[in-house]
């Protein structure tokens, strides 16, 4: 058995051959993402279909296998994108992404015609964000009515693929949460918000469980692409639930903690808990009768990859600083960084804070503070805004006893410990570069039988390694630190509003 799963990022599509043995081969294409106003981000949904081909076709040489010898093929992509499908497969305008800004008056329209945001978080799990999908709708029905009105079908960005694909217009359970039109708890739409919103039910696709089969390749698709006619096509999952799939995130008590660009606390729950206060997302997890929750900070690894580049601009040009040497000049420096602190919020925030005016900053800066201060400052920084959530969590019910780490921030010892000793738990890294191309392929195989669950799938593949367990004097000083931290933000949220209105030069 061969299963493919297909990741449509936002920089590139990545592909993934996986077979029951648990060997694998990756491979990608990359595709343009375009801004026409600031603020504004945009990408043109045929470039992830012919990357889809290209990636498929260079992970098939790669693995010296043939299309046809694919026996079941699951997708995965970026959440909460919008693609306005009209009579043909041609796209009516380009997508509207997941870190597109320009929605904010429909976000406050929809929480306002829900009846506030608990109302909404009652309805749907979660609050009105920018990123999300619905928004998206409304700013189309209302700034361009007329391509609106010849709207037939919308679509998240896995989903135009599968269209390309099998000809079916289907969602799946955990993508589509993130659509805030999902009832979550439900795991079908919420006609009742749909209803007040005045869109079309008729527009939005079929909702199934993520390990269900979806639709077949038919022979027009398979000609191009040398897959087998009726290769079966599973439901899959939106990067954040496919991605814990390929990290093992598959039952209650298991978290996972990606450090990449931005910094991602999920985890797996046995029922649909939800913040009132709309801090953190609750979602449909990729698995049957399982949820997920999950914080998104937006500049975790990418307050440090900032760091990185601001201090190598001001140095040498002739010698690349490596994290490597952050990482070693971070840990000459003492916990807390003499009493320096960063707040990560170099492109504004969403989880715990949901405001788009958030900005970095350091705070206790001294003459007597170094370059290792400032990075050991950006990496505590980024861990005790991801302890937020993880306490939020807590506070909910969900219990926290194993910690699956992976990103960039895996590959540092530093900050695996630092981890473990903020989040109080165990904390193991996961060397998957490609989780959500993964966790797709994975659901493929228990879609069509090649494991009879999940969670069967994920012991036979997913393994730990360095393992890091909480140390009790650092855990109370960070402890500490944290409330410390957490008075920041408040004090400083008007601050942030105030600059951000102010004009141009």
């Amino acid at each position: 058995m061969l299963m493919l799963g297909l990741d449509i990022g936002t920089s590139a599509t990545k592909a993934l051959l996986l077979t029951e043995d648990g060997d694998m081969w990756t491979a990608e294409a990359a595709h343009e993402l375009f801004c026409p106003r600031p603020g504004w981000a945009e990408q043109n949904p045929t470039q992830w279909w012919h990357a889809s081909l290209i990636a498929m076709k260079k992970v098939l040489y790669k693995a010296r296998r043939k299309a046809a010898d694919i026996t079941a093929i699951g997708l995965s992509g970026q959440m909460h994108g919008s693609v306005f499908l009209g009579d043909s497969p041609q796209p009516l305008r380009p997508a509207i992404l997941w870190n597109d800004q320009r929605t904010s008056l429909q976000c406050r329209q929809i929480e306002e015609t829900a009846g506030g945001r608990e109302a909404l978080v009652s309805m749907v799990s979660n609050p009105a964000l920018t990123g999300f999908t619905a928004p998206k709708i409304l700013w189309l029905m209302q700034n361009e009515p007329r391509r609106y009105a010849r709207v037939k079908h919308i679509l998240l960005p896995k989903d135009y693929i599968r269209y390309c694909l099998t000809g079916q217009y289907v969602t799946d359970v955990a993508d589509a949460s993130g659509t805030l039109l999902l009832d979550v708890k439900a795991r079908g739409w919420c006609r009742e918000l749909i209803c007040k919103l005045g869109i079309d039910a008729g527009l939005l696709p079929t909702v199934m469980e993520s390990t269900d089969i979806s639709g077949t390749v038919p022979s027009p698709v398979a000609a191009l692409t040398g897959l087998r006619v009726n290769t079966p096509v599973v439901a899959g999952a939106g990067d954040q639930a496919a991605g814990a799939v390929g990290a093992g995130v598959v039952s209650p008590g298991i978290i996972s903690a990606v450090i990449g660009t931005s910094g991602v606390i999920l985890a797996a729950a046995d029922k649909p808990h939800s913040d009132p206060r709309g801090r953190i997302h609750t979602m449909c997890h990729a698995i049957k009768d399982t949820w997920c929750l999950f914080g998104c900070m937006l500049s975790a690894g990418g307050s440090y990859q900032w760091l990185r580049n601001t201090l190598q601009s001001a140095g040498s040009k002739s010698a690349a600083l490596s994290y490597d040497r952050l990482n070693a000049l971070a840990e000459a420096v003492p916990p807390g960084a003499d009493r320096l602190l960063f707040l990560p919020y170099l492109t504004g925030e969403r989880c715990p804070h949901a405001d788009p005016h958030a900005r970095g900053c350091f705070i206790g800066l001294t003459p007597s503070h170094r370059a290792g201060h400032l990075v050991r400052a950006v990496m505590e920084g980024v861990t005790l805004g991801m302890r937020q959530q993880v306490e939020i969590m807590r506070s909910l019910g969900v219990g926290v006893k194993d910690i699956r780490a992976g990103g960039g921030g895996s590959r540092s010892r530093l900050w695996l410990q630092m981890q473990a000793d903020m989040y109080g738990a165990a904390v193991s890294s996961i060397r998957v570069d490609q989780g959500a191309a993964l966790g797709a392929a994975m659901l493929a195989g228990v879609g069509t039988g090649v494991w009879p669950s999940v969670a069967k799938a994920a012991t036979a593949l997913i393994k730990t390694e360095n393992t890091f367990r909480p140390r009790s004097k650092q855990a109370r000083f960070y402890s500490q630190l944290a409330a410390r931290y957490e008075t920041l933000y408040p004090a400083l949220a008007s601050a942030f509003e105030s600059l951000s209105s102010l004009p141009d030069k």
